[in-house]
């Protein structure tokens, strides 16, 4: 086990039985099954075709024997050439309704399987990394297409060996009993090793899995890389998981490569015995050179579908564990459960925790019978230290996760019974890094509402101080952001997560207020962008500047699950009480009153 203990085996992975798989690949073949019918037809013209061709050519040589005539030779040359032209008409025919019925099935099981992991809970993402999700639905939906191109190649190979086998049966039954005798001993020793096949398969399949996740992640952080100088130590862990990956392929070439050789042996030794056994027969005229040779022709014949399996066994047990992979994301269980499904009407906003206890992962409990009263058009700012359970009781609004106990109501109903998509686009929601796609300032605005204008874009946008940030745009609403918003300063990709929560219009607004120090001009244009959502919305604020706690109707102090005060921003700091540790450690040196008392004794 040492060269896979540092795989990593996803929880929600499982092992399906060979018919699990191919009940659940049936269900996407299904719908093409007209196609799927033609195909078949084609497969059995052309076992038939090939089959035909070794019974010719055995014809031919008794009959040049006793008849050598030019029309003989062209007749027999003639059906040859019929014959291969048969199996090529009808394989490129074959071939071609296969590739679009595969395309077609890897475009629908790669949107399922994609569907399925965007549709899956924050809590998942926490759990499981994102690099090997996408190989998931990249690398294991082509490696599936694979292997079922090169099933019905073998399924060809297979039919035509059935159709050899009858007719070897109506012509010496003692020869055929001979080639058969060995088919036992060829399944036996390929179905031995199917198991381990699939097993070390798997386990490339995830070391390759671990090293695409490593590759995403490194890039992902090159910029922090970079400024610590750690080049050298994210190539050293990307170098540890390739070289893990190398010796489990390495074991698994070492498994895959007994196999080809132990079945040719056992092919060699059965064609040796039917050359010794044919050649006595035809010794003693039992049968004709013709017929010797339509059974050693035959042979091989028999013997190639299941060599043939056993050396593309790789691809074969690949595209079975990519199967099983790509099953298990799209089936695994959700956290987050609706109960119903109920339209979600124009929400007024009121927001409501009753005795709700909330863990991650079951581990540590965040929220401890937790009440809180949000009404309908309040802003509320949520405050406290780290752990508090500040960005749990946002994600928990949001759907993001799933409580244990209690109840949490929007509008006086369980917030479990609302079809998920459609509360979700009531709400508008801005994290403390606020990601941006790569594209254009506009597109960026408009992503939670595609049919928003450039004209009500731009008027939304002069709002928000005087629209001077538009003019700091290189292209104005055109400008493009880059990959995450990378050539946009931190001030302007706060303004344009914010408008494109003005755009959208939601009944409620979550706001984890980024952290990043920005100058006074942009911050004060960040806080009319505020305003203006807290006018129209119920607002609940991860806040992190003074500005925005001073701005809300209640301010909400939170220490470990548990709201200890809450009250306006002068009523808390008169109380003295945890608020105003708060506000003299965090909040304090925001305030004009301190950068006038620092100024002063500068100058003292």
């Amino acid at each position: 086990m040492g060269f896979f203990s540092n795989i990593d085996i996803e929880a929600y992975d499982r092992q399906y039985t060979d018919r699990q798989l191919i009940a659940g690949m049936w269900i996407y073949f299904r719908p093409h099954l007209r196609r799927l019918l033609l195909i078949a037809l084609l497969l059995v013209v052309i076992a038939s075709a090939a089959a035909a061709l070794p019974i010719i050519v055995a014809r031919g040589v008794d009959v040049v024997q006793t008849t050598p005539t030019t029309l003989t030779l062209l007749l027999l040359g003639g059906a040859v050439f019929l014959s291969g032209v048969i199996v090529w008409a009808t394989n490129w025919w074959r071939r071609r309704l296969t590739a679009r019925v595969l395309g077609d099935v890897v475009m629908t099981l790669r949107t399922e399987a994609f569907r399925a992991a965007a549709n899956h809970d924050l809590s998942f993402y926490d759990k499981f990394s994102s690099g090997r999700i996408v190989s998931r639905i990249t690398s294991d939906t082509k490696d599936f297409g694979d292997v079922v191109t090169l099933l019905t190649d073998v399924t060809s190979q297979f039919a035509q060996a059935l159709i050899l086998g009858v007719v070897l049966f109506s012509i010496n039954v003692r020869l055929t009993l001979y080639v058969l005798a060995f088919l036992p001993l060829l399944f036996i020793a390929a179905s031995s090793l199917r198991q381990v096949m699939r097993g070390v398969t798997r386990r490339g399949m995830q070391a390759m899995a671990k090293v695409n996740a490593n590759i995403k992640e490194s890039i992902g952080g090159i910029a922090v890389a970079k400024n610590y100088r750690q080049e050298a130590a994210i190539y050293e862990e990307f170098d540890n998981a390739n070289r893990v990956s190398y010796r489990v392929n390495v074991q698994r070439g070492f498994v895959l490569s007994i196999v080809f050789p132990l079945l040719n042996a056992l092919g060699g030794l059965g064609t040796a015995l039917i050359l010794y056994l044919g050649g006595m027969n035809v010794v003693e005229g039992v049968v004709t050179a013709g017929i010797w040779y339509l059974f050693l022709s035959s042979l091989d014949r028999f013997f190639f579908p299941i060599l043939n399996l056993a050396a593309f066994s790789a691809q074969v047990q690949a595209g079975l564990s990519a199967a099983e992979r790509i099953f298990a994301l799209i089936e695994a269980e959700p956290v987050v459960i609706q109960v119903d499904a109920l339209p979600a009407p124009r929400l007024q906003g009121d927001v409501c925790f009753s005795d709700l206890c909330f863990s991650y992962n079951n581990v540590e409990q965040v929220l401890d019978h937790f009440s809180l009263h949000i009404h309908a058009g309040e802003s509320v700012a949520l405050v406290g230290h780290t752990g508090a359970g500040k960005s749990s009781i946002a994600r928990l609004i949001a759907r993001f996760y799933e409580f244990q106990s209690g109840s949490l109501t929007i509008d006086g109903r369980d917030i479990r019974t609302f079809d998920l998509s459609g509360y979700r686009r009531q709400l508008g929601i801005v994290s403390q890094l606020p990601f941006l796609f790569s594209d254009t300032v506009a597109e960026n605005i408009r992503y939670a509402r595609p049919d928003a204008s450039d004209d009500e874009i731009l008027q939304l946008g002069r709002q928000i101080g005087g629209g001077e940030w538009l003019e700091t745009l290189p292209q104005g609403l055109d400008t493009e952001v880059g990959e995450r918003g990378g050539r946009l300063s931190m001030g302007q990709r706060q303004i344009v997560a914010l408008m494109r929560v003005l755009v959208q219009n939601p009944a409620i607004f979550i706001l984890d207020e980024a952290t990043a120090s920005i100058d006074p001009f942009t911050e004060w244009q960040i806080q009319q962008a505020i305003h203006l959502v807290l006018s129209r919305t119920t607002s609940i604020l991860i806040a992190h500047r003074l500005s925005t706690v001073r701005a809300v109707d209640r301010i909400i102090v939170l220490d470990h699950g548990r709201i200890i005060e809450e009250g306006n921003h002068n009523a808390l700091l008169a109380q003295g009480g945890h608020y105003a540790t708060l506000y003299n450690t965090y909040f304090r040196h925001q305030s004009l009153a301190y950068v006038e008392e620092a100024r002063h004794l500068a100058q003292e």
